[in-house]
């Protein structure tokens, strides 16, 4: 009987590892940028009002609450809880929210996709400075 426990437990163990391992993307390699993209990344935010609406580390002012913090924003999960977090997702995610997750509250910005690839680059570097 002892011995059906102890299959059992370990059973159980074994379950809930896989499950939690299910639940976390595999860290995948750093992105790195030119600084120069990223300072125009930094411009762009700025110039759109992206921080109208999150708090983004090097943007002092102001300081949103209504979209989420964007702080250490290349450790996150997925994009908005639906997208693999990856450079060209979040560009297509920042340039048009609701096209890239069809009922996202974010809206569509006025930024070109260079600008967009450049907003990515800055997200992703904040963590580097």
């Amino acid at each position: 009987m002892k011995a059906v426990g102890q299959i059992f437990g370990h059973a159980a163990a074994l379950g809930c590892a896989l499950g939690l391992a299910a639940c976390k993307q595999p860290p995948a390699s750093r992105y790195t940028f030119d600084a120069g993209l990223r300072d125009k990344g930094r411009d762009v935010i700025e110039r759109a009002g992206c921080a109208a609406c999150h708090e983004i580390p090097g943007i002092d002012w102001p300081e949103g609450r209504t979209g989420p913090s964007l702080a250490g924003f290349d450790g996150v999960g997925p994009i908005a809880g639906y997208l693999p977090n990856t450079p060209a997702n979040l560009a297509r995610f920042v340039r048009n929210a609701p096209a890239a997750k069809p009922g996202s509250t974010m809206p569509a910005m006025p930024i070109s996709s260079e600008e967009a690839h450049a907003v990515a680059a800055y997200l992703y570097g904040i963590d580097d400075d």
